[in-house]
């Protein structure tokens, strides 16, 4: 008997560690994919949340903030796409109760008059996409969500929008920076900071690296040969192509250093909420401007969506009271 014990024990132990193993797993798929929200008859999981902020987070991650600002940025931009998917639940289940449906002839059609708004060809267009990290899947998605959700407004709203002539000059007017000739600026920085685990280094010492670091730039070296020379432990110290941006969106300290450089040139070091910096520019880009005429048609449709997505948000947070939300923390 004590033969066929000590023979039965292995066998029951590995019973019991696969069932640990399976009960871990499950906890861990839990953990993984859990539900976040519950939207009336439907949920909403954290794996839907994650991928839904992912493209926000990549860029937020990208930008260099500060670690304090960064999980600040983190937090709000979560409850802001956790709050979109809820209001996407409402709306998907609208559309389902109406019976609403768009075919790809419409998404074609819509796409085609943006491309013509802008004056974009089929290739200009993908470029376009591509710049903004947005597949042309992704983009008919996004096209289709936007005409259900127009359709779905026609049937909640009765009272038809009409665009005026005065209205679409008003706009034209009160946004020069759009139509008119202007200027944007393609930039790139480089950035240090104490790395968030180095309290004991100062901001003076991220500033010395800087003022270091730029009279080599200014010489023409490049920065993966001139960074080794101030590079040091604790230290953050990188360099991020920013994009283009025009001198009206930018920070005012930014704003100041940018507009005083040519192509190409270097900025002083200055401090930002991101640590110290500087600042070049890569290119200077010249917008052609339009005419009242030539902008008309890109008026009409900025004013339509404006007026029908404030009656969709109104409509939105009456159907909200009606609903039952729930989100789990």
């Amino acid at each position: 008997m004590t033969g066929n014990t000590i023979r039965i024990r292995p066998i029951l132990l590995l019973g019991m560690v696969m069932c640990l193993l399976a009960f871990v797993r499950d906890i861990h798929s839990e953990v993984v994919d859990r539900i976040v929200a519950v939207v009336n008859d439907d949920i909403i999981t954290l794996s839907e949340l994650n991928e839904a902020m992912r493209p926000y987070e990549q860029k937020i991650l990208a930008s260099g903030y500060a670690p304090d600002r960064e999980r600040q940025m983190l937090f709000r931009v979560r409850e802001d796409i956790l709050n979109q998917l809820i209001d996407q639940k409402l709306t998907d289940q609208e559309i389902a109760r109406y019976k609403l449906n768009v075919s790809d002839n419409e998404i074609d059609q819509a796409i085609e008059r943006i491309k013509k708004t802008n004056s974009l060809t089929d290739e200009g267009f993908r470029a376009a996409l591509e710049r903004e990290g947005v597949t042309m899947e992704a983009y008919r998605q996004k096209m289709k969500e936007q005409l259900l959700r127009a359709n779905l407004l026609n049937k909640e709203v009765k009272s038809k929008i009409v665009i005026t002539r005065e209205d679409v000059r008003k706009y034209y007017d009160e946004h020069p920076d759009l139509y008119k000739v202007s200027q944007s600026y393609v930039l790139e920085t480089i950035l240090c900071r104490p790395e968030p685990s180095r309290a004991d280094i100062s901001n003076a010492v991220c500033r010395n690296a800087l003022e270091t670091l730029l009279p080599l730039l200014r010489s023409g070296k490049p920065f993966s040969q001139t960074a080794p020379t101030v590079q040091q432990p604790g230290l953050d110290l990188r360099r991020i192509e920013l994009g283009e941006y025009r001198l009206d969106v930018m920070a005012p300290e930014i704003r100041d250093a940018v507009s005083r450089l040519k192509q190409g040139e270097y900025s002083e070091v200055i401090e930002t909420d991101q640590g110290f910096q500087i600042f070049r520019i890569t290119e200077i880009r010249n917008s052609q401007g339009k005419t009242l005429e030539e902008a008309t048609i890109e008026i009409e449709d900025k004013l339509y969506r404006e007026i029908l997505d404030a009656r969709f948000n109104k409509w939105l947070q009456e159907l909200r009271k009606k609903s039952v939300i729930k989100i789990v923390q």
